[in-house]
């Protein structure tokens, strides 16, 4: 994993940790020493590897910046500093391509995709299995040594059921509206309300050029409609849920003992999946950060 370690590296020769959640809509960092004292929490936008290698890394380094500001430390210690990194995007058996090595200030970065640290975090390094649903949508399994990814694509051509897909479906439908060729919905209003327009050329004005990020702030919207009962609300989170449970039983196949589901609108949706699946699922025991850290000690060990 990672670059070719030219000699052990030990606790005795790194000062601090980090590790990094690089979702399609937030990176958060956890900085702690190399013991295990957490020092902060830094947070910065996408992260999402489908972007390019630089737009992650530099949400990873503003990240770090954020940690590193509020303890009054800076970038000078990133020289003593292991990190694990888990972005979105990135497919674990393309990891080690993941950053040019001159461009990393780090002692060591180890990095693998965002659903593999957060299945290690979400069951404390055990076995387990995840479904992320943020601005992208993604699962992974990891049982007895075999790990298994599902979904994780990519908006627009993946990612079903996930917060850039609904934000997508849900601005597609208020197109057709606007020409007659859709139901009328409260949630187009919504839309209109939040873009502060008018009409469906403002919206595109204001989507153009718009990153999948910009997508998934819809999503919430959706919800909130659903609760009133709109029609197409309610289809594009029950079809996004039906994927989303279908996932969920392709993974409950590899027999995990412990199913988390994750994500910004990992909470929200919970409720609409199958009760089969829904009966499997448990809270994480640590966060993706942590996962992260455990990823990159693990790492050192090879």
């Amino acid at each position: 994993m990672g670059c070719v370690l030219k000699a052990k590296i030990t606790s005795e020769n790194y000062k601090y940790l980090i590790g990094i959640d690089g979702g399609g809509s937030k990176c958060r960092a956890r900085l702690t020493t190399s013991s295990g004292e957490l020092l902060a929490l830094g947070t910065s936008g996408s992260a999402n590897y489908l972007l390019g290698a630089r737009h992650s890394l530099s949400s990873i380094l503003q990240s770090i910046d954020d940690a590193l500001s509020k303890v009054n430390l800076t970038r000078d210690i990133l020289k003593d500093t292991v990190v694990g990194v888990g972005l979105a995007g990135v497919i674990m058996a393309d990891r080690n391509r993941a950053f040019p090595v001159s461009d990393l200030p780090f002692k060591k970065m180890f990095v693998t995709s965002d659903q593999h640290v957060a299945c290690i975090g979400a069951h404390d390094g055990g076995e387990g299995a995840v479904i992320i649903v943020g601005t992208g949508s993604c699962g992974v399994s990891q049982v007895k040594g075999q790990v298994l990814e599902y979904g994780g694509h990519g908006f627009p051509i993946g990612d079903k059921g996930a917060g850039a897909w609904m934000g997508l479906r849900a601005l597609q439908h208020s197109l057709r509206e606007e020409n007659n060729l859709g139901r009328t919905t409260v949630l187009t209003k919504m839309l209109y309300e939040f873009f502060d327009v008018t009409n469906s050329f403002g919206v595109i004005e204001k989507m153009s050029g718009a990153l999948p990020a910009d997508y998934a702030r819809i999503a919430p919207m959706i919800f909130i409609a659903a609760q009133e009962n709109d029609d197409v609300a309610l289809e594009i989170i029950q079809d996004g849920a039906a994927y989303i449970s279908r996932m969920a039983r392709s993974i409950l196949k590899s027999s995990p003992p412990r199913l988390s589901v994750l994500g910004g609108l990992g909470p929200r949706l919970i409720d609409w999946l199958d009760k089969e699946v829904t009966s499997h699922v448990t809270l994480p025991l640590k966060t993706p950060e942590e996962g992260a850290i455990m990823f990159a000690l693990d790492s050192l060990k090879l």
